[in-house]
């Protein structure tokens, strides 16, 4: 099934798109529907729970204060990032409902985290219910299923759970992708773009398309100069602006080891994920989790290989979002890209693997060579674990995504050294990560219960 691009590449105020930028969108959500069926005078109060992972790891992944966000009706593409909206409310007790009418709003009384609680149809749910004194006026359920999408209780069900779109380029499989590229003769980038087309204008596609990679790049410079601590109680310290003060002092004195480039990919990975780990906003790319991958996967392309490509920059660039988005339709397809659904692999491992495709599509690859990239790296992403020390997007989530970074450009070289025939199957690949988010104990995906949360000192 295909996914538009705005769908894949979301923007969004980190540090998680299921438990920040999904909660956030639920919760403003139900104050739209809560104005559109009763006269706002009669709202006085609203009580929110939160069940499963984000009442685990709510609190270290900002979903109260994303909450508290949508609640007040604000867009995370206008929101200033540099005012403390939940702070407010929580000294002054009360909130402005959808940007329209004060309630009051204890953040310790109308915030429940129910921990011990999981809801049968997704680990990430949350209820909203609002009343007129105590009489109830209006209650919805609503599940954050990974990269910042939302659905309410009664879209949950396979008949009504996705969006078919009206495009001439359908696939369920890569297998269903390759034929239709070949029958067509078209690269994956093409039809994701003739699909594109279809749902908006040329001008708008490239305009968004030229958006997102100027906020993954501003996020990789402003986490290049960025000091100091991390937000949460692990004290972490952001490396980027070390790493970046070493890498230039590096070039000036001509100590260059021939694995710079490396580094510089870590760097950037490190930068982008600081910057979500505080909060800044961010590209999901497919998730807030990840959104460091294929930033620096790009940047990498742009600055060390773009010379080697047959492509001019600016169409290699499309070419790397356009077949990025065809792959991660796949995984949200036939598996998911929630942590807390299928652990880290569906999160770093398919950003990887996006990353990876897009990647060889800049350098010119073939389709085959594309899908095998893909294959590649999420094969080797496999089992990776969800376990955020202290419920906080910071270990090991922030060296995960230079780790994913470097392992991309690599499946991608590896690919591009083959002829693009592999045993393996993207396929089977993707088959086979989503029976092992199955078999994985809910410990290891997103709850920060097992692994590295509990085995290391915590704040």
């Amino acid at each position: 099934m295909y996914f538009r691009m705005k769908d894949i590449f979301a923007i969004g105020i980190g540090p998680s798109s299921s438990h920040t930028v999904g909660p956030m969108r639920a919760a403003k959500r139900f104050a739209d529907n809560l104005l559109k069926a009763v006269p706002i005078e009669q709202i006085s109060r609203i009580k929110v729970e939160l069940y499963g992972s984000l009442a685990l790891t709510g609190i270290g992944h900002g979903t109260l204060r994303a909450v508290v966000y949508g609640l007040m009706g604000l867009c995370a593409e206008e929101i200033d990032t540099k005012r403390q909206y939940y702070a407010e409310v929580e000294q002054t007790k009360k909130l402005t409902l959808n940007g329209k009418k004060e309630i009051k709003f204890d953040v310790n009384k109308d915030m429940v985290l129910h921990k011990d609680k999981f809801l049968p149809e997704h680990a990430n749910g949350m209820k909203f219910s609002a009343y007129n004194k105590q009489k109830p006026i209006l209650s919805e359920v609503y599940f954050s299923i990974g990269g910042g999408e939302v659905l309410r209780a009664d879209e949950m069900s396979q008949e009504s759970k996705r969006v078919v779109y009206d495009v001439p380029h359908q696939f369920d499989s890569c297998r269903e992708l390759q034929e239709i590229c070949e029958k067509y003769d078209l690269s994956i980038a093409d039809a994701v773009l003739q699909n594109e087309v279809c749902l908006q204008p040329q001008k708008e596609v490239f305009a968004y398309l030229q958006k997102i990679e100027m906020i993954m790049d501003e996020a990789i410079d402003a986490g290049m100069r960025a000091g100091g601590v991390l937000p949460g109680g692990l004290r972490v310290r952001r490396r980027a602006p070390e790493i970046y003060r070493k890498m230039k002092q590096n070039f000036l004195t001509n100590r260059q080891d021939g694995m710079e480039i490396i580094d510089w990919i870590n760097l950037w990975g490190f930068a982008v994920a600081e910057e979500n780990a505080a909060g800044s906003r961010i590209v999901t790319a497919p998730t807030m989790g990840s959104s460091g991958i294929l930033p620096a996967v790009l940047r990498y392309y742009k600055r060390f290989a773009a010379h080697k490509s047959p492509l001019q920059v600016e169409d290699g660039v499309v070419k790397f979002f356009a077949t990025a988005v065809a792959i991660c339709s796949l995984y949200r397809t036939n598996a998911s890209i929630s942590g807390a659904e299928v652990g880290c692999q569906g999160e770093v491992g398919v950003a990887c693997s996006m990353a990876a495709a897009g990647l060889v599509a800049a350098m010119g690859g073939s389709n085959r060579q594309i899908e095998q990239a893909a294959e590649i790296a999420i094969e080797h992403n496999l089992g990776l674990t969800c376990d955020p020390v202290c419920g906080l997007v910071q270990i090991p989530c922030i060296e995960r995504n230079a780790m994913g970074a470097v392992k991309a450009v690599n499946a991608a070289r590896l690919a591009m050294n083959g002829r693009g025939e592999h045993n393996v199957s993207l396929d089977d690949a993707i088959r086979t990560m989503y029976v092992t988010g199955r078999d994985m104990s809910s410990r290891y995906k997103e709850t920060s219960t097992g692994g590295l949360a509990v085995n290391i000192a915590t704040c």
